[in-house]
């Protein structure tokens, strides 16, 4: 089995209700992510592993360093937040102000 797949499985099923619960609040079909999670998520699209990664709260290269078994921490993730290029577009910052808030509401309070 793929050890990414393995690895987003592990996230998926600590962090979220289910599944399903996942796929529709990232934006995938919960088919899509079935199939990347039983095929491999080499074998996905790239639109699709960028949306499961950022649910997770993770960069793809964070996944492949885990996969890896590389420790991963936070500071990339902080470092990425932290910094936006000046040839960012205003509806790119859009995006960027809505994945921290989606962020911040999946915080356990």
């Amino acid at each position: 089995m793929d050890k990414r797949a393995e690895i987003v499985k592990e996230l998926i099923d600590k962090n979220w209700k289910s599944r399903r619960a996942f796929a529709l609040e990232i934006g995938i079909a919960p088919s899509t992510l079935s199939s990347m999670l039983e095929r491999g998520i080499g074998n996905a699209s790239v639109d699709s592993v960028i949306k499961v990664c950022a649910g997770l709260g993770i960069t793809t290269d964070q996944l492949q360093r885990m996969a890896e078994g590389e420790e991963v921490g936070s500071r990339g993730i902080e470092t990425i937040a932290a910094h936006i290029d000046e040839d960012v577009t205003e509806e790119e910052i859009e995006e960027i102000k809505k994945y921290i808030d989606f962020i911040k509401s999946q915080r356990k309070n």
